[in-house]
C-alpha cells in the first residue's frame, strides 16, 4: 500500500501532468491498490485453506452472504459434500466453516468491487472526454482481462472440488499471473500518463533492457512461488542455504519426462524458486551498480535504490517463511513483498525511458520539442 500512496503523492507534484489527466491517473492507481489488496486477500484465503469453502460460482446472485441460519446450514451441507470436507475437514463445525467462508466470500466480493470501480469511472471519463483515444482500447482490454480473471478463479476452485481436495498448481499460477499482469498494466499506464519518456542513446537503452530482464526474472520467481504454493513445497526442505544437507538436492528428477519436475516435483520447484530468487538478487544489485555509475536520472537512481533494498528484504522474508514452514503472517508478507518488488522494478524500467536533465543529455534526441514556457523554466527542464 505504501508504494501506491507514494505514487499518488508524486503524481500530485509532477508539474508536467496536464490537469485533466490527474483524475484518470489517480483512478488507475486506486485500481492498482485494489488489485494489490486482492492479491493479499487471495494469499490469506489460500494460507487459511479457505478457497474451497464456496462450491458455486454465481457472479450476480452470489453477492449476498448467508442472511439466516437456514442459509448457513444449506451452504454448509453443500461444503460437506466436497472432497475437502470428507478427506481433510471431516467433523468440522458450522462455526469453523463460517471462518473459512468469510475469507473466500471477501475475496470474491472484492473482485466484484474492482469491476465496479473500474467500469463506472471509465464510462464517466469516456463520456466527458478525459480518456485519450489511444488509451481506450487498452483499458477496455484490461476490463476484459478482469472478467477472464474471475472465470479463471472459478476454474481454479473447480480443480479442488473433484476427487483431489487441492487446487491445480497450474491454475493457481495462471490466476496469480493474470492478476499481476492486470496490476502491472495499471501501474504502467499510470506512469505513461504521469511522466514523459524520450529516446535514449544505445548505452542508456542497454540499462533499460537490463531493467526489463530484471522484470522478467521477478515475474518468473513469482510464478515459481505460485507453483510452490500449489504443491505445498514450502513445507519441505526447511533449511537455508542447503536443501537436505546439499546445495543441489537429491530427487530433483524423479518424474519422467524430466521437464515435468519443474512443475510437479516439490523439491525441484523449491530449488527453482530459490535459484531464481538468488539470480534476481544478483541481477538487481548489478543493475543498481550500473545505473549508479552511468548517466541515468536521479529518479532512476532512487528507483533502483529502493528496488535493491526491497529485493534484499524480500530475500530475507522468503528465507524466514521457509525456515518457519510458511506461517500465515510471513506467507502473506512474502506474497505482498513480491508485488511491491514488481512495482519498484516497473518504476525503475519506466524511469529509464525518461529524459535526463538537460545538462546531461546533449546527445539524447527528444521525442518532441518543448513549448516556449517549458524552455524558459528551469523547473520544467529538470522535471
Amino acid at each position: 500500500m505504501i508504494e501506491a500512496s507514494a505514487t499518488v503523492a508524486s503524481i500530485e507534484r509532477a508539474p508536467s501532468i496536464r490537469a485533466e489527466r490527474r483524475p484518470v491517473i489517480i483512478w488507475l492507481v486506486a485500481l492498482a491498490v485494489m488489485v494489490f489488496a486482492m492479491v493479499v486477500i487471495g494469499g490469506i484465503t489460500r494460507l487459511t485453506e479457505s478457497g474451497l469453502s464456496i462450491v458455486e460460482w454465481r457472479p450476480l446472485t452470489g453477492i449476498l452472504p448467508p442472511l439466516n441460519p437456514a442459509d448457513w446450514q444449506a451452504l454448509f451441507e453443500r461444503y460437506q459434500a466436497t472432497p475437502e470436507y470428507r478427506k481433510l475437514n471431516f467433523g468440522m463445525s458450522l462455526e469453523s466453516f463460517k471462518a473459512i467462508f468469510w475469507w473466500e466470500y471477501t475475496h470474491r466480493l472484492w473482485g466484484r468491487l474492482i469491476g465496479i470501480v473500474f467500469l463506472v469511472p471509465f464510462l464517466w471519463f469516456a463520456w466527458t472526454g478525459r480518456i485519450e483515444r489511444r488509451l481506450k482500447p487498452r483499458l477496455i482490454g484490461l476490463f476484459a482481462l478482469g472478467a477472464v480473471q474471475g472465470a479463471l478463479g472459478w476454474w481454479m476452485v473447480r480443480s479442488g472440488l473433484a476427487d483431489d481436495p487441492f487446487v491445480s498448481q497450474y491454475r493457481l499460477a495462471a490466476h496469480l499471473g493474470l492478476a499481476l499482469v492486470i496490476y502491472g498494466a495499471l501501474i504502467w499506464i499510470a506512469f505513461d500518463l504521469a511522466y514523459p519518456r524520450a529516446t535514449w542513446p544505445p548505452s542508456a537503452r542497454r540499462l533499460r533492457q537490463g531493467s526489463m530482464a530484471v522484470l522478467l526474472l521477478v515475474a518468473l520467481t513469482i510464478l515459481a512461488g505460485a507453483f510452490m504454493a500449489g504443491l505445498d513445497a514450502g513445507m519441505i526442505m526447511n533449511a537455508f542455504p542447503l536443501m537436505g544437507g546439499r546445495l543441489v538436492p537429491e530427487d530433483l528428477w524423479l518424474i519422467e519426462p524430466p521437464l515435468w519436475n519443474l512443475f510437479e516435483n516439490p523439491v525441484t520447484v523449491q530449488f527453482a524458486h530459490r535459484l531464481l530468487g538468488m539470480t534476481t538478487v544478483v541481477a538487481v544489485l548489478t543493475l543498481w551498480w550500473a545505473i549508479g555509475r552511468g548517466q541515468a536520472t536521479g529518479g532512476s537512481r532512487r528507483a533502483v535504490g529502493w528496488t535493491a533494498a526491497m529485493t534484499l528484504a524480500q530475500l530475507g522474508l522468503g528465507i524466514a517463511t521457509l525456515l518457519t514452514q510458511v506461517p500465515v503472517t510471513l506467507g502473506v508478507l512474502h506474497q505482498a513483498g513480491a508485488v511491491v518488488l514488481l512495482t519498484l522494478v516497473l518504476w525503475t524500467a519506466h524511469h529509464l525511458g525518461r529524459p535526463a536533465p538537460l545538462a546531461r543529455q546533449r546527445d539524447i534526441p527528444r521525442l518532441a520539442e518543448p513549448d516556449a514556457a517549458s524552455a524558459e523554466s528551469p523547473a520544467a527542464s529538470t522535471s
